[in-house]
């Protein structure tokens, strides 16, 4: 049975998601549809590109991911299909897939040019669910779309390095439910310009100067356990997709405020890594 995935900056007031599934069903009522997030920010690339990474590879191999982000079609925002890790992907050629492209090449890429047969002002539910049951029923991509070799890059994916490697600037691509603040510096990344050095991570004017593996680390780091208080306490971590987070202990948005709240952070503003010297 196939699985088909949904990304999109949709939200849940509106009839869009779900005349994408209704869509969907009517062509393969046997499929399953799977609501990945229907909460992106309007347009935000970045977080789309994140949000997909890290939750494509729990589905099994075969799934196929429709990501309905900035997907109005036109000249400089063409269609692609990607098969990818055994994956499928349709969206626009806009960035999205440059994330998962850095770290596993495409294995084929078309340019989708089944429009002239479909008129549409939302190509998500005409042209991408078209795609979507095409792949699903067993077709190739090349019916669909003409094989083109390269993908479009995404803006500031990979962070800045000095020439002297002293210091790292990276942005911020992701705000999570909780108000954590997730940066495009991985930790494989910074292991490789960091080389051991102690550092300082600057974020507005908060500095931090240690990085933890999870989030209850900091119950045992520099604190006397009958003298704890460290609910709404700023930290940074390596979180589970392997991404430096600016954190805030137990946050909630709504009383003890967020690390984007606290700190002022939004997406793409800078953080900077300084290395000191050995």
């Amino acid at each position: 049975m196939a699985i088909i995935t949904l990304t999109t900056d949709f939200g849940v007031r509106d009839h869009f998601a779900g005349a994408t599934k209704g869509a969907i069903y009517s062509e393969l009522p046997d499929v399953t549809v799977v609501d990945v997030s229907h909460s992106i920010s309007p347009f935000s690339i970045p977080e789309a590109a994140y949000i997909i990474l890290n939750a494509y590879s729990s589905f099994p191999k075969g799934s196929i991911h429709i990501i309905g982000v900035d997907s109005e079609l036109h000249e400089e925002n063409k269609h692609i299909a990607v098969k990818l890790d055994g994956h499928f992907f349709i969206c626009a050629n806009n960035g999205i897939m440059s994330m998962i492209c850095a770290e596993i090449a495409p294995e084929k890429i078309v340019e989708i040019n089944i429009h002239d047969k479909i008129e549409t002002s939302f190509p998500v539910l005409d042209v991408f669910v078209k795609v979507a049951c095409h792949i699903a029923r067993g077709g190739t991509l090349e019916v669909v779309g003409k094989v083109i070799d390269a993908i479009k890059p995404i803006q500031n994916l990979t962070p800045f390095v000095n020439d002297e490697q002293s210091y790292i600037i990276g942005h911020v691509i992701y705000i999570d439910n909780y108000g954590n603040v997730i940066t495009n510096i991985k930790r494989t990344f910074f292991e490789k310009i960091q080389r051991g050095r102690a550092f300082k991570i600057s974020a507005r004017n908060k500095t931090f100067d240690i990085i933890f593996n999870k989030y209850s680390d900091i119950l045992y780091h520099d604190i006397v356990p009958e003298k704890r208080n460290i609910e709404g306490r700023g930290m940074v971590i390596f979180n589970s997709a392997g991404y430096i987070e600016i954190a805030v202990y137990k946050s909630n948005p709504e009383t003890v405020g967020s690390a984007s709240s606290l700190l002022g952070l939004g997406l793409m503003d800078t953080i900077t890594v300084n290395f000191i010297k050995e």
